[in-house]
């Protein structure tokens, strides 16, 4: 295969959206949740890492494999899809890759990690360059499993490592839905001041911590003039797609908010015109996060 073409790794169950938003007439094969398509690299939402330069490698051994891989580089991820046992082996003979959980705000590794994968006996895969940092994408953190309300913590968690960005002390934050208080939680660690907003209570060792506002009422009630100048605006509500976005056009148009980080979530289909939508708002961007299900996460951050 001379023509250029890149891997998209999928989210587990969701190969049918990127298959949908790669274009099926460009998408050359599929091995697993690996999406190999025609042309050069594209932003994607439903990738959880993306090839940037993939390549063919015949091999003739376990040996051959791993030697040809460490004259590439050090530090490759495996991708596992067929032949388990050979791609132990050849795993073995390369580095070590720590795959320990993250610890949230914690630098990422910086140093170059490929992945690669094999597809046949004597034939893998392999790319020196790919979108993420952590192997085959998956950001699994360290879990706090004792102060946190719910598991939603880890969507924020991962939403702000992979944007680069975080809220800081002495910021406000607008934390719509947020009930029981995991998003809260997690902003509050970080010196923030939060306005919450549910029509549900917060847990009560949520509520009582220092910076924090309860506002039992529905998020689509409060109108921006109700909370004034914010830095952040966060919302993990559960509506269809189009709400969301009447409510996040009507805080934009208020010029009140700094930056947007929101759940998207789909009831029933993916709703792909609901996608383009909220993308075609400048300077925005979304994502189908490790820890999301059938959501995806939507940003718009100040530069």
């Amino acid at each position: 295969m001379t023509d250029a073409f890149t891997a998209y790794l999928a989210p587990d169950g969701f190969v049918p959206e990127l298959v949908t938003e790669l274009g099926e007439d460009t998408v050359i094969d599929v091995y697993d949740r690996l999406v190999l398509a025609k042309g050069v690299p594209k932003k994607t939402v439903w990738a959880e890492n993306t090839w940037l330069n993939p390549r063919w490698i015949e091999i003739a051994s376990i040996g051959d494999a791993a030697k040809k891989l460490r004259d590439i580089q050090r530090n490759w991820a495996q991708y596992p899809f067929d032949f388990h046992r050979r791609s132990k082996l050849i795993a073995e003979k390369l580095p070590h890759v720590s795959a320990k959980p993250l610890k949230f705000g914690a630098p990422l590794i910086t140093a170059p990690l490929g992945s690669w994968c094999l597809v046949e006996e004597n034939r893998l895969l392999a790319s020196p360059a790919c979108s993420e940092p952590v192997p085959n994408g998956a950001y699994v953190f360290e879990e706090n499993k004792e102060e946190p309300p719910n598991r939603a913590y880890l969507k924020l968690w991962e939403a702000l490592t992979r944007c680069g960005k975080m809220p800081t002390a002495g910021e406000t934050c607008l934390d719509l839905g947020a009930s029981p208080g995991g998003w809260t939680w997690v902003l509050q660690g970080l010196g923030a001041t939060i306005i919450s907003v549910d029509k549900a209570p917060l847990a009560p060792h949520i509520a009582s911590l220092p910076r924090v506002r309860h506002m039992e009422q529905s998020a689509f009630a409060l109108k921006p003039g109700d909370v004034g100048p914010l830095d952040w605006l966060f919302s993990d509500i559960i509506c269809y797609p189009e709400r969301l976005l009447r409510l996040i056009e009507e805080w934009r148009a208020s010029g009140l908010v700094r930056n947007f980080v929101t759940t998207i979530k789909f009831q029933g289909d993916t709703d792909f015109k609901a996608i383009d939508t909220f993308l075609k708002i400048a300077g925005s961007y979304a994502l189908h996060l490790h820890n999301n299900k059938h959501e995806i996460t939507w940003f718009c951050l100040e530069k």
